[in-house]
């Protein structure tokens, strides 16, 4: 009777400790959704939970077999699959991915593998990790092996990316604890051959076992801790990636404002963290410095910094010239704490500065056109400050009508290395063909970068090699890149041109997070996230006119026309965008279009079967998890609803129900539109969220249809690739 009492105890324990296994295995699971562009793993969760409770049954091999299967075909075709489940087209259309894939996974072309071949995978990953921790951690009892990977794989995801690990080494640590212990307790159990008698004595030391247990995790918590000990490794690691990954995308840096521009290229991760907060009466760019040497690898100053005392707080910036309209503005600039940056931030127009007393001496530096405050000889870092400047709007006829001819006094901003690949300047020659004044050339090479295959990315974007030139590169290789990577190409295809063209740094707008102290003033949130990089090109009647290549970004630039009745400026960015030739589709977009056409894809067949009881019985248990997957999968499915609709009635009203399903679909996840939002406002906070500029675009269209009652069928197709593609990007 005891040594059958001690197995049901064994069994019990080992219970205990196979899930202390899926509850370790389950912290692997956790951090792809922050480090990876997995937008959801809870069918993942799931389906490993499916696994682990089917290999603690112990049934036949079979039978598990069968069983978890059928449950992998179950999650691929919840994800992937619109026909019958299991029919001679399901059937069919999987062999042939699986083959397909086979074929390009033996070529070891990874990347080309398809979403649903890779979700095979890590599905069958997890389905082998069931039987492999049931070996370790209930036959073989060998867990050590297991839990010290686990605590190296979810230290270095802390160390390196943005998952915050803390409560997560907690878990693992209780866990760990309470499954080595059960492990030497039921090894004991077993080769021992404890009586049940000395095991009932045993467990009295079970409660003040577990309250120490309790009561060391919350030490460990409230406890002070020391700094430190030793140097961030971080740091030295990213700095042996840069030297030695040479092409590749091996530095990472956390975005934000920095002084050294001579190396551009490599990944950054976000970092929302607010640096300032600006009350103004419009959204604008914040300026910092500029730069004029590019050197092939990055951008530096000509010469050394010419600092120059701007008396009684008077900015003398010659940005623009007399025929600019002007209107004057004021703004209050408030750094955060911790966040004071060495220079001022400003807008376009500045021309007084404005300080609580003592009031600092003020210094402009002629090359840069940074700003700085200071106090007997020291550099200050200014918590808050006011400064005046003057709202531009330049005249579009004084632009185009600009002869531009200053090419020997504007020198330095035509510099070029001898290094740089003359197939750039080619590429700038045939943008601007068919141009002939400044404006339109430069417009033509902005409206480039939207209007072909170039991505805007902050992971895995390249670093120039020793030989590499960074805008040929990014032109005519990768293609994959943020702000720098476009300002700078544009100001390269600019110079090829003889166009004076100059790099500047600063901040994006922010968000509005409140209201000002005066009428229509506003409080804008910048963060480090808002580091941004632009162009301005050089006019000589109008003066320096910033624009914008970036993609996701707006140029903020106001402009107006001369001719009376004229009412374009609201809409020119997306005008130039629709009005663009069509261009070849991206990858992604012809393979959504595909998707679209595919016949095995579009009707799900019809069959009849005879039915056994076990059979309905299986039809019942399926018909819930559809349900649920189909529940889950809502707004997936209606949007491939709505894209047929489209393709099918090309009208106003299947515009606008897609344009709010877009709306429900952001607010779903989490992005809802604030009531005191207008929609031009609640589209550029999106952009901004996603990197990109198709909501803008949207929204705009959308407006135009409703309030001005303008409808073109011609230029749906494009809207509604565009729209696809940013509920590709917001749904992941």
């Amino acid at each position: 009777m005891n040594e059958q009492q001690n197995v049901t105890k064994s069994n019990i324990y080992n219970v205990i400790l196979y899930l202390g296994g899926l509850v370790l295995f389950l912290e692997w699971l956790y951090p792809i959704e922050q480090v990876t562009d997995t937008s959801s793993i809870a069918v993942f969760v799931i389906y490993t939970i499916f696994c682990f409770f089917i290999s603690l049954l112990q049934l036949k091999w079979w039978a598990s077999f069968l069983l978890k299967g059928f449950g992998l075909l179950f999650i691929l075709n919840g994800l992937y699959f619109d026909m019958t489940f299991l029919s001679r087209e399901w059937l069919n259309y999987f062999l042939l991915e699986f083959t397909m894939n086979a074929n390009i996974f033996i070529s070891q072309d990874w990347y080309y593998l398809s979403p649903l071949f890779r979700s095979f995978l890590f599905l069958l990953l997890i389905w082998l990790m069931s039987y492999l921790l049931h070996y370790w951690f209930v036959q073989m009892k060998r867990i050590f092996l297991f839990i010290f990977l686990t605590f190296v794989y979810i230290t270095v995801l802390d160390t390196f990316t943005l998952y915050d690990a803390k409560f997560a080494i907690i878990r693992i640590f209780i866990i760990s604890l309470v499954s080595l212990a059960i492990t030497n307790f039921n090894r004991d159990l077993e080769r021992e051959k404890i009586s049940l008698d000395r095991i009932k004595q045993k467990t009295k030391w079970i409660l003040p076992i577990m309250l120490t247990l309790v009561f060391s995790v919350l030490l460990g918590l409230v406890a002070p801790k020391l700094d430190p000990q030793w140097p961030d490794p971080v740091p030295f690691l990213e700095g042996a990636a840069e030297q030695v990954g040479g092409s590749g995308s091996g530095t990472i840096q956390k975005v934000g404002y920095g002084e050294d521009d001579s190396q551009l290229g490599g990944s950054f991760i976000q970092d929302d963290t607010p640096v300032f907060h600006a009350e103004t009466d419009q959204d604008q760019y914040w300026r910092i410095e500029t730069k004029e040497i590019y050197t092939g690898k990055g951008w530096e100053s000509s010469a050394d910094h010419d600092y120059i005392k701007q008396q009684d707080g008077e900015i003398h910036l010659d940005m623009y010239h007399g025929n600019v309209e002007t209107e004057e503005s004021t703004a209050l600039i408030e750094f955060q704490e911790g966040q004071n940056l060495k220079k001022l931030v400003y807008p376009y127009g500045v021309k007084k500065f404005m300080a609580p007393m003592p009031k600092p001496d003020l210094f402009l530096d002629q090359i840069t056109e940074s700003i700085e405050a200071r106090e007997n000889g020291e550099t200050l870092r200014l918590g808050f400050y006011q400064l005046a400047y003057d709202r531009t709007s330049y005249s579009l006829t004084a632009l185009r009508e600009d002869p531009g001819n200053d090419e020997e006094e504007m020198a330095e901003y035509l510099h070029l290395p001898d290094t740089l690949p003359s197939r750039v300047a080619e590429l700038a020659e045939e943008i601007t063909a068919g141009y002939e004044s400044r404006y339109e050339k430069t417009r033509a090479i902005e409206r480039y970068f939207s209007s072909h295959d170039f991505t805007y990315q902050t992971t895995g974007v390249a670093v120039p090699g020793e030989d590499d030139d960074y805008v040929d590169q990014f032109l005519f290789e990768t293609q994959v890149g943020y702000c720098d990577n476009f300002s700078t190409s544009m100001v390269v295809l600019l110079r090829t041109l003889d166009i004076p063209a100059r790099w500047v740094k600063g901040f994006t707008g922010g968000e509005i997070i409140g209201e000002g102290n005066r009428d229509n003033y506003h409080i804008y949130e910048v963060t480090n996230s808002n580091a941004h990089s632009w162009v301005e090109v050089y006019f000589p009647e109008s003066g320096w006119v910033s624009f914008e290549p970036t993609q996701g970004f707006s140029n903020l630039t106001e402009f107006h026309a001369d001719q009376a009745n004229t009412d374009t400026e609201d809409f020119d960015a997306y005008d130039d965008v629709l009005d663009a030739p069509e261009t070849e589709l991206p990858e992604t977009e012809r393979e959504l279009e595909e998707e679209e056409t595919t016949p095995a894809m579009a009707s799900p067949s019809n069959h009849n079967f005879s039915l056994a009881w076990w059979q309905c019985g299986l039809i019942v248990l399926v018909a819930l998890l559809i349900f649920f997957v189909l529940y889950k999968y809502r707004f997936n499915i209606k949007t491939k609803l709505l894209a047929m609709k489209l393709n099918r009635n090309q009208s106003q009203e299947a515009f606008q129900e897609a344009y709010l399903h877009l709306l429900t679909v952001l607010d779903h996840e989490g992005n809802e539109r604030k009531n005191d939002q207008t929609l031009r406002e609640y589209a550029k906070r999106v952009d901004a969220h996603y990197g990109t500029g198709e909501m803008r675009m949207l929204t705009a269209y959308y407006e135009r249809m409703l309030y001005r009652n303008e409808f073109n069928p011609k230029e749906m197709n494009k809207l509604k690739t565009t729209w696809k593609k940013l509920l590709k990007t917001i749904m992941g």
